[in-house]
């Protein structure tokens, strides 16, 4: 009978810990997460690779020092077989460049094309550039997601935004950069609520503001140690089913990104 008793207390605790094992896997399915590679900006192409694949990053945003889309063919075809191998995917390259040229502007589809990628994150210097990246976007069925920096440029004010892309294309939307808007005293989760599925990417940024005499001054942070509230962006997104990248990434000059990148992980798999 003690056999027997301590047989089916071990097979209970085999079944707890397969549920928990299930559990767990279940709620990290519940976000698809990723690096813009800005954040590993002082390592190298083969270091990223390298970077990602130990700290088990699928999903990378790619920046020119990493795979320019102006390089030969060549040499794209080259990384992106690595990246293959490896098993990493390029979601999308950004912040890109984008000019009132659209044969310029058609060279970035074609590249995005080529390494499969199905959103590009811009940034216009000019309203009027939305006109061609927009036949761009139908010709390619390609999304643009607009990024947005401090509440001095362009894309800083998300109701300026929301009204950019209001009548537009539908594949037309946004990359909330979450440091950004924070920064400029928005709430996060509100500003996704507000945007009405047109979010189509998310940079996990955080950053400290600072009332001075002088205005307003924002740091970097930590993910979860900076003023964004992502305790309501995380319900915004739940509640929304948001199946897009949440794309770590920092604006400090890190010469090793490792306790940044890990932190944020532990934050999001403990918060989310």
């Amino acid at each position: 009978m003690k056999i027997l008793a301590r047989t089916n207390t071990w097979a209970k605790g085999l079944v707890a810990a397969l549920a928990l094992s299930a559990a767990l896997q279940s709620f990290a399915g519940d976000y698809n997460l990723g690096v813009q590679t800005w954040t590993l900006r002082n390592l190298n192409f083969d270091q990223v690779v390298e970077f990602c694949s130990k700290h088990e990053i699928k999903n990378l945003q790619v920046i020119a020092n990493h795979i320019n889309p102006n390089a030969p063919v060549a040499e794209i075809k080259r990384k992106k077989a690595i990246l293959d191998k490896h098993g990493l995917n390029v979601y999308t390259f950004g912040v890109a460049g984008t000019s009132m040229d659209k044969e310029k502007n058609r060279k970035l589809f074609e590249f995005a094309k080529m390494m499969g990628i199905k959103v590009i994150v811009v940034e216009p210097r000019d309203y009027r550039i939305l006109d061609n990246l927009e036949e761009l976007v139908k010709e390619y069925d390609i999304k643009i997601a607009i990024h947005n920096h401090g509440i001095k440029s362009n894309y800083g004010n998300p109701n300026v935004v929301r009204n950019l892309i209001m009548h537009r294309d539908p594949r037309i939307g946004v990359c909330l950069d979450v440091g950004w808007v924070t920064s400029a005293r928005f709430d996060a989760g509100k500003v996704f609520k507000d945007y009405k599925g047109r979010v189509y990417d998310i940079h996990l940024k955080d950053k400290k503001v600072n009332n001075t005499p002088n205005g307003d001054v924002a740091t970097p942070a930590g993910i979860g140690e900076g003023d964004c509230n992502y305790k309501g962006l995380f319900a915004a997104l739940r509640e929304a089913n948001y199946d897009g990248v949440l794309a770590i990434e920092t604006d400090n000059n890190l010469k090793d990104p490792t306790d940044f990148v890990v932190n944020a992980k532990k934050f999001v798999a403990e918060n989310y």
